[in-house]
């Protein structure tokens, strides 16, 4: 990849560029955190893909609102998903890259005006100032200055921007599949780490449920005749939280314990709700046939136990492929006097699910935040200029392959 950089945007050209908008990069960061986006919150969400979409057509993309169906009884927001082909085809080595951001918070009505933006000294606050809105502006500046730049050396560059992520994205989640299909790269524009780290894996979570089946009877008169479920829940939770430790990276957690209706009844039924998190799509595989096995010999006779798989978000692992795209974001920020690390986390997000499609992905592309989800949230705003000149030459790095053109 950095055989090419002769022939990309200089560094020191995207730089200058990039202060050279900061001020409108805190306007527009500004105007978004003004809107209230909670992720129920669809009229707001959708305010905020009328501007994103907007810059967007501005810059020569193809811009299109999609509304995902309903989940539930709850509306989300349309997703915003926007194409600009390049000068180069897949043949002579020119690349598909998505950059992807959500457009939601977690945050109530009101919260805007309650909390306005503003800046205290070198930082940022106001509702999603971090989390994600600034992440969001930088790539539309990122795009922005690369268009100033006449950089056009891509096969095509797609900007996903979804409605639900906060809540897992229910809602957007086959969408954002769907356009990760054929990508051959994904910069995720969650804000960094606040040591400046990007991300470089995120956990897996497959979320179970067990039934457990007992046999009621008067736990007066006749206790002898039930098999009490909620006995031989207990001891299966016991056994459950037993399995951590067992893998590396590997969680299991019973959140949930549901039993019987009535004291005078010995329990006939129980359901225990648990989550595995794992940095591997091995690591969950395990911890599922771990957790079938024990369904199989409940210690209470006369119970038995069924598993369901409720859902599963597949991690984004550390695989060599995104370890390629880290190398090449720390050559770049080398040149402008940036060094960082790559950090794992057991949070998830939407670049789990671009992942899961293939797509090696590198997320935390966006400035240095921090306090998210909390009215202390902050954003640096001193970090701005140099993380959006990263990105610009992150993609101009990534956009052609001179592995295979020479």
């Amino acid at each position: 990849m950095r055989g090419s950089v002769r022939q990309q945007p200089r560094t020191a050209a995207l730089l200058t560029l990039a202060r050279a908008h900061k001020s409108r990069y805190l306007r527009d960061l500004a105007e978004l955190v003004a809107i209230d986006s909670g992720s129920y919150s669809p009229d707001g969400v959708n305010r905020v893909g009328e501007i994103v979409g907007e810059r967007l057509r501005a810059l020569g993309f193809d811009t299109r609102r999609l509304s995902p169906p309903p989940v539930g009884a709850r509306r989300t927001g349309d997703l915003v998903v926007a194409r600009r082909r390049g000068s180069l085809s897949v043949e002579d080595g020119g690349r598909r890259i998505l950059l992807a951001a959500h457009m939601d918070t977690v945050f109530e009505d009101g919260t805007a005006a309650a909390r306005p933006f503003g800046l205290a000294g070198s930082h940022a606050h106001g509702p999603g100032v971090s989390d994600d809105k600034g992440g969001l502006v930088a790539g539309l500046t990122a795009l922005r200055i690369l268009q100033e730049a006449g950089f056009h050396e891509y096969a095509e560059l797609v900007f996903l921007a979804v409605p639900d992520e906060e809540i897992g994205s229910p809602a957007s989640r086959p969408l954002t599949e769907g356009t990760a299909r054929g990508m051959h790269y994904a910069l995720a524009l969650e804000c960094a780490r606040q040591n400046g780290d990007v991300v470089i894996a995120r956990k897996g979570v497959a979320d179970f449920r067990l039934t457990v089946k007992g046999r009621a009877a008067h736990s007066g008169i006749e206790p002898e005749r039930g098999a009490n479920a909620a006995l031989a829940a207990a001891h299966l939770t016991v056994a459950l939280q037993g399995l951590n430790g067992r893998w590396d990276d590997v969680t299991v957690n019973v959140g949930m314990v549901h039993a019987g209706t009535r004291t005078n009844i010995v329990c006939p039924e129980a359901e225990l709700h648990v989550e595995v998190r794992s940095a591997t799509t091995r690591g969950i595989r395990q911890a599922r046939q771990a957790i079938e096995e024990l369904a199989v010999h409940p210690v209470v006779a006369g119970t038995s136990v069924t598993v369901e798989q409720l859902d599963l978000c597949p991690p984004m692992e550390d695989t060599d492929a995104s370890r390629r795209i880290l190398r090449t974001a720390q050559d770049i920020g080398e040149e402008m006097g940036l060094s960082f690390g790559a950090a794992a986390t057991g949070g998830v997000g939407d670049a789990n699910f671009i992942a899961g499609m293939g797509v090696p992905v590198l997320d935390g592309l966006g400035p240095v935040g921090g306090c998210d989800h909390s009215p202390q949230e902050w954003l640096d705003t001193t970090t701005i200029v140099t993380r959006v000149a990263l990105l610009a030459s992150l993609i101009a790095e990534l956009g052609r392959d001179t592995t295979l053109t020479g």
